[in-house]
């Protein structure tokens, strides 16, 4: 499930231009934070049956389990070396068979786990920012804290857009239980090249979408305005 479940890493709004020290600290986050959203998959679906991310030890936080050759490592690098402005990448997949999930909307909840497991994150350290002064009169703490609550906010809600293979198609297809078969099959074989269609004609509206979201997640949680996190990039 989720082939781009921890999908972005995805630095959209954040400018290659800028790369430095701060920016390896942000990678650092990402991967750990992708990690996370993969385990929570794969616990919310062993919890509802499916041991098959346990059973090929993708049930840890060892990085190495999830590193996937050409998203982890090949197609950060050449984006990397190519005239972008933005970097995407993403950990392996954790493997989930529906046919062993049990209880009602198994899938939906095995697809949500891994967002929740992201806001959760991001509430957590944001609260922190807000509740606790050094922190935000600390610029060293304030933007590693808030690079946390950033980080997640934006795996969580990317991977909530309801194209597939994003976790939020298998929370609209768990709405539209009489969908055609054949159109889950559909996305399932080809969604990844809908999705970078999507991605490659839409990218701005994309970035605008995620940035309004996420800016009107922020301040609630941190108590600063995410303008004031980025001022610090």
């Amino acid at each position: 499930m989720g082939f781009f479940s921890s999908f972005i890493w995805v630095f959209l709004v954040l400018l290659w231009a800028h790369m430095g020290e701060p920016w390896i600290f942000i990678f650092i986050i990402l991967i750990f934070s992708a990690i996370l959203h993969e385990y929570a998959h794969g616990l919310a679906a062993y919890l509802q049956g499916d041991p098959t991310a346990k059973n090929m030890g993708r049930l840890t936080f060892n990085p190495i389990p999830h590193i996937d050759p050409f998203f982890t490592i090949l197609l950060p690098f050449l984006m990397i070396i190519m005239p972008t402005n933005f970097i995407i990448g993403g950990a392996k997949p954790v493997p989930v068979n529906p046919m062993n999930l049990t209880g009602k909307n198994a899938e939906m909840k095995v697809a949500l786990a891994g967002p929740l497991s992201n806001i959760g994150l991001a509430v957590f350290f944001g609260l922190l920012i807000r509740f606790l002064p050094v922190i935000r009169e600390t610029e060293s703490l304030f933007f590693a804290f808030g690079a946390v609550v950033f980080i997640n906010l934006l795996l969580a809600v990317f991977n909530l857009i309801p194209i597939p293979p994003l976790d939020g198609s298998h929370v609209l297809f768990a709405f539209l239980p009489d969908i055609s078969q054949k159109i889950k099959i559909f996305f399932a074989q080809y969604g990844i090249i809908i999705f970078f269609v999507i991605l490659f004609f839409f990218f701005p509206i994309i970035i605008t979408i995620l940035y309004t979201i996420i800016e009107f997640l922020f301040y609630p949680i941190t108590g600063t305005s995410l303008a004031e996190f980025f001022g610090l990039l």
